[in-house]
C-alpha cells in the first residue's frame, strides 16, 4: 500500500498538477452575526458586494473587506526557512500576497498567524510598504522576500507583503490569514512578479492554467481543491465550455443573455460582463426574481432575503449564457440553507463595468455546480 501510495504520487507530479485542498468554515458574514457586531458594520461601511471590483485608468486595487464576509475556502502556504505556515484565500478577484506579521499589533492580528522574520534565514526586507483601502479602514504592508511553498512548488526570493495592521472588522473574525492573489498581474500592487508568475517563472508549474473545485457538501477538512498546473478530468464529467476574457485585470467574460425559468429577460441585449471570483456570492445588476410559488412573491434583491425552506422546489432555475452555452442554476444552487433558516444566495450591485455594461460576480454558488479552469496562456476561462 505504501508504496502504491508513492506511485500516485509520483505520477501526480510527472502531470505536473498540484493539488491544494481547500477548507471549508463558517464565514466571516456567520461569525459576526453570531457575535451581534455584523448589522451595524454593515450601515458603516453601506455595504455593495462588488466595490471591490473598482476599474480607474492608472489600475489602483481598491479591497472592500465586505467582499470577504461569505468567503469560507481557504488553503495552507508557508513562508521561510523553517517554513511558517497561514491559511490563505486563493482570491481570484486580486493579485498580490500577504499574510499576517509580527509588526502587526492590532487585535485582527492577535488571534491569527503572523509571520516573524527573525526566524526565517532566508528573509530580506524591502522596506517599501503599500495600503489597500477599505471601507472601514486600511491595511498596510510592509514588503519583504522570502521562500514561498504552495504544496510541491518552492517559489525563492517571492516578494509578498507583512501586514503591519489590519482592521478588526471584519479580520479578527477570519478564519484565514491572509490572502493569495490570482488575477492578472496588471491588478498586482507595486507591479512585482505575483505568486503564479513566481512558480511559472522558476519552472514549478508545467503550464500557466489552474482550476477550482469547490464541494457542493463541504466539511472543514474538505472544501474543495485549487489544482495548479492543469485541470483534474476526474473532477469534472463531459467537455470543458470556454470563454475568451474581456478584461485582463480580472477573470472577465461576457454575459450573452440571463433567464429565469424558461423565460429570456432580455437584460443583457447590450451586454453583460461577468467576473468569476473564487469567493463570495453571485450578484446582478438590480436583478429582480419573480418565484413561481402561489403567492408569486417578487424579490428585489437588494440583501439577502430569507425564504420559505419548504418553497425552494417551486422556485425558477436561473441560467447564464456565456459564450454560446446555457450554465443553469437550479434553486438548490442559489438558495443557501443554514440549519433550516434559508437565504438567497444572491445580491444586488450597482457598478458598471468599465465599458458601462451590467457587471455580474460569479462567486462559490456559482462555482460549486461548475468545475472553473482559469487559462492564463490562452486569456480564457473554462466551465464543466
Amino acid at each position: 500500500m505504501k508504496w502504491l501510495i508513492l506511485a500516485l504520487v509520483g505520477l501526480q507530479l510527472s502531470e505536473g498538477l498540484v493539488r491544494i485542498k481547500l477548507k471549508k468554515a463558517k464565514s466571516i458574514r456567520e461569525k459576526m452575526r453570531e457575535a451581534g457586531v455584523l448589522e451595524d458594520y454593515l450601515k458603516k461601511i453601506k455595504y455593495d458586494p462588488v466595490k471591490k471590483y473598482h476599474f480607474s485608468e492608472d489600475y489602483v486595487m481598491y479591497e472592500p473587506t465586505t467582499n470577504h464576509l461569505d468567503s469560507s475556502y481557504f488553503g495552507e502556504i508557508s513562508i521561510g526557512t523553517p517554513p511558517q505556515n497561514f491559511l490563505v484565500l486563493f482570491d481570484t478577484g486580486s493579485s498580490n500576497l500577504w499574510v499576517p506579521s509580527a509588526y502587526c499589533q492590532t487585535p485582527a492580528c492577535f488571534n491569527h498567524a503572523k509571520f516573524k522574520p527573525s526566524e526565517s534565514s532566508t528573509f530580506t526586507y524591502n522596506g517599501q510598504s503599500y495600503a489597500i483601502s477599505y471601507g472601514s479602514g486600511a491595511l498596510t504592508v510592509v514588503l519583504g522576500y522570502d521562500t514561498l511553498r504552495v504544496s510541491a512548488p518552492q517559489v525563492t526570493n517571492q516578494e509578498f507583503g507583512l501586514s503591519k495592521n489590519e482592521p478588526t472588522q471584519p479580520f479578527y473574525y477570519a478564519d484565514f490569514d491572509g490572502i493569495l492573489g490570482m488575477a492578472y498581474p496588471s491588478l498586482v500592487v507595486g507591479g512585482v512578479p505575483t505568486a503564479l508568475q513566481g512558480m511559472l517563472q522558476q519552472n514549478q508549474l508545467t503550464q500557466p492554467i489552474f482550476s477550482f473545485y469547490f464541494s457542493r457538501q463541504p466539511t472543514y477538512n474538505y472544501g474543495g481543491e485549487l489544482i495548479l498546473g492543469g485541470v483534474d478530468t476526474q473532477l469534472f464529467q463531459g467537455d470543458i465550455m470556454w470563454a475568451p476574457v474581456t478584461q485582463k485585470l480580472y477573470w472577465q467574460v461576457a454575459l450573452n443573455e440571463f433567464a429565469i425559468g424558461q423565460s429570456a429577460t432580455g437584460w443583457c441585449s447590450q451586454g453583460c460582463q461577468a467576473i468569476l471570483t473564487s469567493y463570495g456570492v453571485s450578484a446582478g445588476d438590480g436583478l429582480e426574481v419573480r418565484t413561481e410559488q402561489r403567492r408569486n412573491l417578487l424579490f428585489t434583491l437588494s440583501q439577502q432575503y430569507a425564504v420559505d425552506c419548504n418553497e425552494i422546489q417551486n422556485m425558477p432555475t436561473i441560467t447564464f449564457v456565456i459564450n454560446g452555452a446555457q450554465l443553469p442554476l437550479y434553486p438548490s444552487a442559489y438558495v443557501l440553507n443554514k440549519n433550516g433558516y434559508c437565504t438567497l444566495g444572491i445580491e444586488a450591485t450597482y457598478l458598471p463595468s468599465q465599458n458601462g455594461q451590467p457587471l455580474w460576480i460569479l462567486g462559490d454558488v456559482f462555482l460549486k455546480e461548475y468545475y472553473t479552469v482559469f487559462d492564463m496562456a490562452n486569456n480564457r476561462v473554462g466551465f464543466a
